[in-house]
């Protein structure tokens, strides 16, 4: 009696190499190819994680170290941000070279497709100019208070492709480099001392040297109590006069972080000593 025959596996293989080949599903399958190309696929991968992971800790690392260094917080987030992108760069490049891609191979091509490029990114790339410009140029820095294409707030950020505000009231506001470097940049935190000033009409009748003497009084009592300056002199001036008002300008210097607190004083005190004086204001 013959013995019973044992069912074939679909997977048949023959010897060579160290998997062999053999087929499945009627497909022919060299497993010297599956496990080498296996094998390059999952040390991309691994290198392109821990590329991304090395690039963070080595971004942050070099934040830390020019933080401790003093160095300009501007120029630590820019030498940051390169060397990250520099080590992804040659992860990525030694990927390529891994499935035996030379990077080379596509000069050809991206030079034959540069126009094409430059006119899809035109925006982006003037981004990038714009932001490498403000960082050579500096006209403002991280922690500067300035009014940039229209917005207000204080630098957090300054990227190689937009700029990173926060306002007064609590927002994030990101400006394209592009829209900054072609308009008008406010800086307010430049010079170390800024001038508060505060315009008022009284009427025409109040007597000329009393309204003076009484917003001198106001001025020095704002300093006092505010953290004013009293180097340059404060300045009380008459702007301007009219048949029914007199404009007067009331000018006091303040340490820059402090000229929030100074004209807000400053508008307190003038207005109680005028109405202790008796002088009142004119309708506007």
């Amino acid at each position: 009696m013959a013995p019973e025959s044992l069912p074939q596996s679909p997977v048949q293989s023959t010897p060579g190499g160290w998997f062999g080949r053999g087929t499945l599903g009627g497909i022919r399958i060299d497993w010297d190819l599956v496990s080498l190309w296996g094998l390059k696929i999952g040390f991309v991968v691994l290198l392109l994680i821990g590329s991304w992971l090395l690039s963070g800790w080595i971004r942050g690392a070099l934040k830390r170290g020019t933080h401790r260094a003093h160095l300009d917080p501007t120029l630590s987030a820019f030498l940051a941000n390169l060397a990250k992108w520099a080590i992804l760069t040659f992860a990525v490049i030694t990927c390529l070279e891994v499935f035996n891609i030379q990077p080379a191979s596509f000069a050809a091509v991206l030079a034959a497709l540069g126009l094409a490029i430059g006119l899809a990114f035109q925006g982006t790339l003037a981004n990038i100019a714009s932001g490498i410009l403000l960082l050579i140029f500096r006209p403002f820095k991280v922690g500067d208070s300035v009014v940039i294409a229209g917005q207000a707030g204080t630098v957090n950020e300054i990227d190689l492709f937009t700029t990173a505000l926060d306002t007064a009231d609590g927002r994030r506001v990101i400006v394209p480099n592009a829209q900054i470097a072609g308009a008008v940049i406010d800086n307010q935190s430049h010079h170390p001392r800024r001038r508060a000033e505060v315009l008022l009409n009284v009427v025409s009748s109040a007597p000329t040297e009393t309204v003076r003497q009484v917003l001198v009084t106001a001025t020095r009592e704002a300093i006092a109590s505010a953290g004013g300056l009293e180097i340059p002199p404060p300045e009380v001036v008459m702007n301007d006069f009219g048949r029914a008002s007199v404009q007067w300008a009331v000018r006091v210097w303040a340490p820059r972080e402090k000229l929030g607190a100074v004209r807000t004083q400053l508008l307190e005190t003038t207005k109680r000593e005028l109405d202790a004086a008796g002088v009142r204001l004119s309708p506007r």
